[in-house]
């Protein structure tokens, strides 16, 4: 990869971004609204209020609570994908009982759930749960109904069954869906996370946020506003290295395909 396309890269990810900054720091350089203070103010209270003991105390408690409620959603809605698409009958039991429960949106449950698992760490990662395992589950199903017959009927030739032909064809075959859904639960689950930390929550970056905006406090309040941005933006870059090196192969099958 040359110094040109690395540079045509960044300028393609950071460009509009950048765009943004310098649209919102001179519309707002000489605001005396008490609501939407310059972004100077913002930018010199983000270094006041995130780059100390709130990193450790707020950031990082929402951090965890994210992955491992990201990886549990993973987990289930893999696992349970695999099986869904896979048996026809466990397909059709289960279906009307998937759309009942996804058409419930998440945040309606926090109330709900906050009845049997208390308001303490486990109810958040719940609530995370909750949210991200249904884009997660669904691609799942789609991309295993999706395996192609061929390639079914020469694994039952060859006699790749059980284990074997899950790993070397149905999850390979599914693997870019499965991606798919997984990276649109990234982004549920940044919102869930906040959300969750708003209901009875002493620390994280959502219980932060409120209490700035209760207090009055807002150039702090739009500091936290601009931190779940900007872990938004870095989740995404490292989402995007993490699928572009685990589907490697798809992504060159398919510039192989474009180039016949």
């Amino acid at each position: 990869m040359t110094v040109l396309t690395v540079g045509r890269r960044a300028l393609l990810v950071l460009g509009l971004p950048a765009v943004l900054f310098a649209v919102w720091w001179f519309a707002t350089a000489g605001s005396t609204d008490f609501y939407f203070p310059p972004l100077s103010v913002i930018l010199r209270k983000f270094g006041e209020v995130w780059a100390g003991d709130r990193l450790t105390s707020d950031v990082l408690p929402s951090l965890l609570r994210l992955t491992v409620g990201y990886l549990l959603a993973v987990v289930i809605g893999v696992g349970l994908g695999l099986v869904v698409g896979t048996h026809r009958v466990v397909r059709d039991v289960l279906e009307p009982v998937l759309e009942l429960f996804r058409a419930i949106p998440p945040p309606v449950l926090v109330p709900v759930i906050m009845l049997f698992a208390g308001i303490g760490d486990t109810m958040k990662v719940l609530v995370i749960v909750s949210g991200c395992v249904w884009p997660i589950l669904l691609n799942t199903v789609e991309g295993v109904r999706a395996v192609d017959e061929v390639l079914s009927d020469t694994c039952r030739s060859y006699g790749i069954t059980g284990p074997a032909r899950l790993w070397h064809l149905v999850l390979r075959s599914a693997s870019p869906q499965i991606v798919t859904g997984v990276r649109q639960s990234l982004s549920i689950g940044i919102i869930l996370m906040v959300i969750s930390e708003m209901f009875a929550a002493s620390n994280g970056l959502g219980f932060t946020i409120v209490q700035f905006q209760r207090t009055f406090a807002i150039p702090e309040m739009w500091s936290g506003v601009l931190l779940l941005g900007l872990l938004g933006f870095v989740l995404s870059l490292l989402f995007r290295l993490a699928e572009n090196r685990v589907l490697a192969w798809y992504h060159g099958l398919r510039r192989a395909q474009r180039d016949t």
